[in-house]
């Protein structure tokens, strides 16, 4: 492990008012690339996501995975002192992140333009789910919600159902576009020696990802339909039915669909076809070419069709389930596990996949909540007394 000085953010201070998935999934980014992350916490339970369940000796896994490499400290921002103390606080920070509900921050006085003259470094990051201004403005915005605002429920599932994705993925674009965003405020900074201001709209960053199926709205009026655990854009394209068991394989390209008619279906004839030559057309004729695919693999065993398809070049993986992505060859091949501390003991830890050669992780404890007041307060030159903590 290198020193920490050598981590590409040591010596950033990020004050972060901040529960739940999308901003702490930020923070934690910045925290495992060295910033000191100030997790500022209610007393009363603090991140909400601290009770989500307990499933870690007590620790909420999402807690967990959201968590480790900050600092907390409780504080009552209604409390005349602790709001003093978190001002302090602010005022020795490079970036302020928070997901409150709009209008939050400024009702506490740390608004964006309540505190730029003073603050002129500063980046101020907020991330809500719909933005500062607009007719949804105050809308609650919870994952899943937004899933379904930006359509992406639309898309998922099979065609005769509607479905989630099954991870936070609105809070997870929300919290990468929020890192990618402060670190070029950060690189911007060096330059300008100026702070900025930065709003996250989850439901603009998920829509950014839906880009595809609204071009082929605007372009065609064509709404790709859902189909389940096979694409609806590129055809063949996911999981097939074998003799014994399915395979899930990928064409991506007229190379690949050649291969996979003479190589897999023992049709090279096929490739040729014009209902079938293009992916347009393989599209469009989706249903017939998906019975025949299935016809010609259901004389195959799925060990069968793995090795034809890896013969023949063709793009597959398994259809893994939790226990065996925990237990990958690959990820336990690069040593991707490791371990960290949190109040309920040792738990394992996922290495980040930033990879930068010369500045690993810091891969820092899950703190307990409040676990930090004291130490923070005194570098504010506050006893902790005075905040009733």
């Amino acid at each position: 492990m290198e020193p920490e000085t050598s981590l590409p953010l040591t010596g950033i201070r990020v004050v972060a008012l901040e529960q739940a998935v999308s901003a702490p999934f930020c923070s934690r980014q910045l925290a495992d690339m060295g910033a000191d992350v100030v997790k500022v916490e209610r007393s009363d339970g603090g991140d909400m996501a601290r009770a989500y369940d307990g499933v870690l000796n007590g620790v909420s896994a999402y807690f967990a995975w959201l968590n480790r490499g900050k600092r907390s400290i409780v504080l009552d921002l209604k409390q005349p002192r602790d709001l003093a103390a978190f001002a302090r606080l602010l005022a020795r920070a490079d970036v302020f992140l928070h997901n409150l509900v709009p209008g939050a921050v400024e009702r506490l006085g740390f608004g964006y333009d309540q505190i730029r003259e003073t603050h002129p470094r500063l980046i101020w990051c907020a991330i809500s789910g719909y933005g500062p201004d607009g007719p949804y403005r105050e809308k609650k915005a919870y994952d899943m919600l937004v899933q379904a605002e930006a359509g992406v429920v639309s898309l998922t599932g099979s065609p005769d159902a509607p479905a989630k994705v099954g991870i936070s993925i609105a809070d997870i674009a929300a919290g990468l576009y929020g890192y990618s965003s402060i670190l070029a405020a950060l690189l911007q900074r060096e330059r300008t020696g100026s702070g900025e201001r930065i709003d996250i709209s989850m439901l603009e960053c998920l829509t950014e990802w839906m880009m595809p199926p609204l071009y082929a709205w605007h372009g065609a009026g064509k709404i790709p339909a859902r189909e389940g655990v096979r694409h609806n854009m590129i055809v063949p394209y996911g999981v097939y039915a074998c003799s014994d068991g399915p395979v899930i394989f990928s064409v991506q390209n007229e190379r690949e669909w050649r291969r996979l008619c003479a190589g897999v279906l023992d049709m090279p004839a096929l490739a040729d076809d014009p209902g079938f030559a293009t992916n347009a057309g393989r599209l469009q004729n989706r249903v017939e070419l998906e019975r025949l695919i299935e016809e010609r693999l259901s004389r195959h065993t799925q060990a069968e069709a793995l090795a034809r398809l890896d013969q023949a070049g063709i793009p597959t993986g398994a259809v893994n389930d939790v226990p065996a992505v925990a237990a990958h060859p690959q990820l336990a091949a690069r040593r991707r596990w490791a371990e960290v501390d949190s109040p309920g003991g040792v738990i394992p830890a996922l290495l980040p996949p930033h990879n930068l050669q010369h500045a690993p992780p810091r891969m820092g404890a899950v703190p307990a909540l409040g676990e930090h007041t004291r130490e923070i307060l005194a570098e504010l030159g506050l006893a902790e007394v005075e905040h009733g903590v």
